[in-house]
């Protein structure tokens, strides 16, 4: 890997092309290194993964809202929508929107954080879409996807978004950009211009993360990926992009990001270097925001050693700046805290999660969410005595890029009416690669059959599993194998009709 400087250029100041992060992005895209095995693996699994939280989510009413504006776009070749026969089809954007509504809505797929957050997953739709419209095989597809989670997580590795409150989708706009770029062999010059072109549409305020969370929390990736598939077509057809994107006097870094005199450091592949970022992602088990995820493993643990919850006086979590200050105390939204918050909210409140999680001993993606789950008075009581505290020695780890130190757990003390305490620590998820139980291919499997149990009938199931697995050796033209469909009745009820089916 080469470590590239980026810093804001006067317009006076001359900064050749190939000096420009989007061009060096847009090199790696064109560089047609060969796709690894254990890379072409685990984008296997990513795309069973997908699957997987999308069948879940695919009768909840923004994935019905999305793929009600994507099904009044049919087009020919086109490409698939989740829960539709393959033989339906619309435009590649409109299916790169209901599809990536489908894959974010729960919260559940794959992870990366760094410098800032991600869902690298978050790639996958856009890229499959334009890849099914334009007949591609399956090593065209893996090609296209290690370009999207190689760019994906070297940008959350080099630029902090959140600290200035922009969405972390303003990374997924470029990466999804370089991702298409690759798949379609397109020139540099193109992809530096779809790049460019990406992060300018993409950049959005991190309120959709916060305070009353409503559902464009799932809609913010679907729209980068839509965005992204419409910036290649548009330089397709040669048209340009604003120019330098990050460097430029009036650009991305001097008004949205440290300033003008800022330097950010973001990690690139050389020339013939494999791109393997894929592998230092991770996925959930848990259907919750991924900071909460070996606290949720810890609070199973932590359960049988308390006992009695009812006689917890208070419990502290001692975590990273960002679980305190995203999905903890730190946050100071009292939504957090209220039992009548949105699935969206509870998800962003370790509070609730992590005294959901000590009374029932695990996590459900759908029960552990129910109102009347979330009222239940015993667990507004316990939720109500637990508070987070930023730990400098956690935010170290979170932030390191050491795998023996990495972490993105915390320690929890739980006191008890009589004084004593119990405390334990986790520093990884179960599930993570380096955890107690790394998720392998068995595991991705498992979780798609659990999550499309009941959706998806058992024949389909299979179906998908076996060409999701045979990937690689999909030909031309039969990426439509990697839908799959469901009964109409499992697609949740009608909803209203808006602007493009207006009767």
């Amino acid at each position: 890997m080469k470590m590239h400087e980026l810093r804001t250029y006067k317009s006076a100041e001359h900064l050749p092309r190939v000096d420009q992060l989007a061009w060096k992005i847009a090199e790696v895209a064109a560089d047609p290194v060969p796709v690894e095995a254990d890379v072409a693996g685990m984008i296997i699994n990513r795309v069973i993964d997908n699957a997987a939280v999308a069948a879940a989510s695919v009768a909840r009413r923004p994935v019905a809202s999305a793929r009600a504006q994507a099904l009044c776009h049919p087009y020919a070749p086109g490409a698939t929508v989740f829960g539709m026969p393959e033989t339906t089809r619309v435009s590649p954007e409109w299916a790169a929107w209901a599809n990536g509504t489908a894959v974010r809505e729960l919260d559940f797929h794959d992870t990366f954080l760094a410098a800032d957050y991600s869902h690298p997953g978050d790639n996958i739709p856009p890229i499959l879409a334009v890849a099914q419209h334009c007949r591609l095989s399956g090593a065209d597809l893996i090609r296209g996807l290690a370009t999207g989670y190689e760019i994906q997580v070297d940008l959350v590795k080099g630029i902090c978004l959140h600290e200035h409150k922009i969405d972390h989708i303003a990374h997924l706009g470029p990466s999804a950009a370089a991702g298409l770029g690759t798949m379609l062999n397109l020139p540099a010059e193109a992809s530096y211009q779809a790049i460019q072109q990406a992060l300018h549409v993409t950049t959005t305020t991190r309120q959709s993360r916060k305070g009353e969370i409503s559902s464009w929390k799932a809609f913010a990736p679907a729209f980068a990926g839509k965005m992204a598939i419409e910036a290649v077509d548009r330089v397709m057809r040669g048209e340009g992009a604003p120019s330098p994107a990050w460097e430029g006097e009036d650009g991305f870094i001097a008004w949205l990001l440290s300033g003008p005199e800022a330097v950010y450091h973001v990690p690139l592949p050389e020339k013939g270097e494999a791109k393997r970022a894929v592998l230092e992602t991770y996925t959930k088990e848990h259907s919750a925001e991924y900071q909460s995820q070996a606290l949720i493993d810890l609070a199973r643990r932590m359960g049988p050693k308390i006992g009695d919850l009812s006689k917890v006086r208070s419990i502290l979590i001692e975590t990273s700046h960002h679980t305190h200050y995203v999905i903890g105390t730190g946050a100071n939204d009292p939504q957090k805290m209220d039992p009548k918050a949105s699935r969206e909210t509870l998800d962003h409140s370790i509070m609730y999660i992590f005294a959901v999680a000590l009374e029932d001993g695990g996590w459900h993606h759908e029960k552990s969410y129910a109102p009347e789950r979330a009222n239940r008075p015993s667990t507004v009581s316990l939720w109500h005595k637990i508070s987070t505290a930023e730990d400098p020695e956690w935010t170290r780890r979170y932030h390191s890029r050491d795998p023996r130190e990495k972490a993105f757990g915390g320690r929890v003390t739980v006191t008890l009416d009589d004084g004593s305490t119990v405390v334990d620590e986790l520093a990884l998820a179960d599930a993570h690669p380096e955890g107690a139980r790394p998720f392998v291919r068995a595991n991705y499997k498992q979780k798609f059959l659990t999550l499309s149990e009941g959706v998806i009938p058992a024949d389909e199931q299979q179906r998908f599993l076996d060409a999701a697995e045979g990937l690689a050796d999909l030909k031309a033209g039969s990426l439509a194998q990697l839908n799959f469909a469901v009964a109409p009745e499992k697609l949740g009820q009608p909803r209203p009709n808006g602007i493009f089916d207006w009767t």
